[in-house]
């Protein structure tokens, strides 16, 4: 059983959250009519984080923050083997002319975003939608989709897969870089 290759442990990984909170600021000074939506389930540790590093670097009363399960608006959903257990999509707000900011945490072929701005007109139609992504494996992209705010870029080709750790969910945050997703799910 081989193990992973760590290209992003702790200390960068909340040194990379605060850039990316910092570059959110930057970009729009406030966060008046901004949403953040985290995308489940493995863009959610990322988004809650971002949500409290915001909150805490700004002045702001209230930051919209959601969840959006995108399992029934995946292209792929009825081709899979197994059925996919949904998550649950806790968005108490319309999105009708607010700059949202999807969250996930790696952006690879781009159809799970696709698939989250489809789920996204549920709940009405922004003013413009943004991407943040932890990492971006730039060679994959099967849709003309790209990040807003991208933590890491990796240049990770066709087999390679990249798995990322949250200390909420697998006891420890990190990112790892596998030869191709067997071994990643044997390690």
């Amino acid at each position: 059983m081989k193990k992973g290759r760590i290209i992003l442990a702790t200390e960068r990984i909340d040194l990379t959250i605060k850039r990316l909170c910092f570059r959110i600021l930057e970009n729009h000074g406030s966060l008046n009519d901004i949403c953040l939506i985290g995308i489940q389930p493995r863009g959610i540790p990322l988004a809650n984080r971002i949500a409290k590093g915001l909150a805490a670097l700004s002045s702001f009363d209230k930051i919209y923050y959601g969840k959006l399960d995108i399992t029934f608006y995946r292209d792929d959903f009825r081709k899979r083997e197994k059925p996919i257990k949904a998550a649950t999509t806790e968005i108490d707000f319309l999105v009708e002319n607010k700059l949202v900011i999807l969250i996930d945490d790696v952006l690879y072929t781009g159809r799970t975003v696709q698939a989250a701005l489809t789920a996204l007109q549920d709940f009405g139609r922004p003013k413009k939608v943004e991407l943040l992504s932890l990492i971006d494996r730039r060679f994959n992209r099967h849709l003309p989709i790209m990040s807003d705010y991208t933590g890491l870029t990796v240049d990770a080709l066709n087999e390679t897969y990249v798995k990322v750790n949250w200390k909420e969910n697998d006891g420890v945050d990190n990112v790892l870089l596998f030869a191709n997703k067997e071994e990643a799910n044997n390690s």
